[in-house]
């Protein structure tokens, strides 16, 4: 490919020739800055739009109101940010090499947490990979108008990266890649630059397979590329403020930030590669880290284990709300019913309430192993 050193035309006087010759080389730098994959799509979402105003029609969001709040914002992204012509898309693969994750599922025990908040907010990395994708191209072009998203402004980030050509959305809502699964981060450059654009992924490789809507532990894949947000577990677990419905709770198990099963579960997983990237490589051992053992973090360990991590937008509160029911759920043990009890009287009515359940759980299932006893 030729050098980037080619051509410096003005922004004025940029024809088709350049345009194309300004895309190939910005999918360069593109896989040079880390990201994996890199495309270019047009700001025409009529069709998703769409789909989104029936999602929300349906209440679908719960309480996420950001959903909803910027009307036609997130749906046309020339009014989020006026000039917008075109949208590079970029994927980051984000799976950290020798992480267990069906294994730690099926350990009662030990906590599961989602597999891309093990290791440093992805935020700040992307949007730092994507400003410089922005200045090499200023370098290229000169001036010209953009605006770095990473999961941070009303964008639709996975109709986008369809359209770019990225991958393709699952029966479980989620865009997939033939090559990469589903375990990666969407970012955006909204740009004035008239690039040309990549054909939008139109092929769908799922067939007649429905094994994440078979594996949801809530049913929350409520049709073909529908979630009821309200019944997910990612959903309970973080963007939740109030009480988890009872009626969830057991069928949460040991997950007590997020939840990977509909992407576990999705044979395109198994082409995953693993993730180059330090700042997503596990922290303070929480990809094999025991329930006991977090729900014993006070709050200023938790801020300090926390921080540069996603995870501490839930905060302290709904941190130990989402391990409480971990160890109700958990097989009972007398360290088990001790770490609960010594939370059963904490200042927050959220946390005790989530305790006092977990509670019971643990002394139904102590019960009942005294009653199996020969």
């Amino acid at each position: 490919m030729p050098s980037s050193t080619t051509f410096s035309p003005s922004r004025e006087c940029l024809t088709s020739e350049h345009l194309d010759h300004l895309a190939e080389l910005i999918k360069q730098w593109g896989r040079e800055l880390g990201f994996q994959q890199v495309g270019i799509t047009d700001i025409d979402l009529t069709n998703h739009e769409t789909f989104l105003n029936r999602w929300l029609d349906k209440g679908y969001h719960g309480d996420m109101g950001f959903m909803a709040k910027h009307g036609t914002k997130r749906t046309r992204p020339e009014e989020l940010e006026p000039g917008t012509q075109r949208v590079i898309s970029v994927r980051m693969d984000y799976l950290p090499a020798e992480v267990e994750s069906a294994k730690v599922l099926g350990q009662p025990h030990r906590a599961y947490i989602s597999r891309y908040a093990l290791g440093r907010d992805y935020h700040k990395l992307m949007r730092k990979r994507l400003a410089q994708l922005a200045k090499r191209i200023e370098r290229e072009v000169g001036k010209f108008g953009f605006r770095a998203f990473v999961d941070s402004a009303p964008v639709m980030e996975r109709a986008l990266a369809q359209k770019a050509g990225l991958g393709w959305f699952g029966k479980n809502a989620m865009l997939l890649n033939p090559k990469a699964g589903s375990l990666f981060f969407l970012g955006e450059l909204y740009t004035d630059l008239p690039l040309p654009v990549d054909a939008p992924f139109e092929q769908e490789h799922c067939g007649s397979c429905s094994a994440c809507r078979t594996a949801c532990p809530t049913g929350a894949i409520v049709d073909d590329k529908v979630v009821d947000s309200r019944k997910c577990i990612s959903y309970l677990t973080i963007e939740l403020h109030d009480a988890i419905p009872v009626e969830y709770r057991r069928a949460m198990g040991n997950r007590v930030y997020g939840c990977d099963d509909c992407q576990l579960v999705c044979p395109f997983t198994r082409f995953t590669k693993t993730t180059q990237e330090e700042d997503f490589a596990p922290r303070h051992d929480l990809d094999r880290a025991s329930l006991i053992a977090l729900f014993s973090w006070g709050e200023e360990e938790f801020l300090d284990k926390t921080a540069g991590s996603p995870i501490r937008r839930i905060g302290y509160e709904r941190w130990l709300r989402n391990l409480a029911v971990g160890l109700g759920n958990a097989t009972w043990s007398e360290a088990v019913e001790a770490t609960l009890w010594a939370r059963r009287a904490y200042p927050s009515a959220l946390v005790r309430e989530h305790v006092a359940w977990a509670l019971d759980e643990q002394r139904h299932k102590r019960n009942a192993r005294i009653a199996t006893r020969p």
